[in-house]
C-alpha cells in the first residue's frame, strides 16, 4: 500500500480572503479613530471636557450594527425552528459583538487619549 504524499492544509492553493479581512480590519480601526478624535475635537471645540466614556462608546457603537445586521443575515440563513439554533446563533453573535465593541472601544478612547495630549501639549504658557 503506498503512502499518499504529504499536503498542506489549503491543498497548494492560496487563499486572499485572509489578506483582504486583515486590510478591511486595518480600515475598520483607521476609521474608529480618525472618527472618535474628530467627535473629541467638536466637544473640546464647545468646551465639553467629558470625552473619556464618549470617546469609548462612540467608536464601539459599531459593534450596535454589527449585532443589528446578524439578524437581517440570521434571516436569510433559513435556521430551523428549535429554540437551541436561536440560542447558539444570537449567544455567539453576542460575544462576538461584545469584543469589537470592547477592541474598537479602546481603539478610539487610546487615539483619542493621544490627540488630546498632542493639543494641549502644543499650547506655549509663558
Amino acid at each position: 500500500m503506498a503512502s499518499l504524499p504529504p499536503r498542506s492544509i489549503w491543498m497548494d492553493q492560496y487563499y486572499y480572503v485572509f489578506g483582504f479581512t486583515f486590510l478591511v480590519f486595518l480600515i475598520l480601526i483607521i476609521t474608529c479613530s480618525e472618527l472618535s478624535m474628530l467627535l473629541c475635537y467638536f466637544h473640546l471645540c464647545s468646551e465639553d471636557y467629558h470625552w473619556w466614556w464618549r470617546s469609548f462608546l462612540t467608536s464601539g457603537s459599531t459593534a450596535l450594527y454589527v449585532f443589528g445586521y446578524s439578524f437581517i443575515w440570521f434571516q436569510k440563513l433559513e435556521p430551523s425552528s428549535m429554540f437551541i439554533t436561536y440560542l447558539l446563533y444570537f449567544g455567539y453573535m453576542f460575544m462576538v459583538s461584545f469584543v469589537l465593541f470592547l477592541v474598537t472601544g479602546t481603539v478610539g478612547f487610546a487615539s483619542c487619549l493621544w490627540f488630546t495630549k498632542k493639543i494641549f501639549g502644543s499650547i506655549k504658557v509663558d
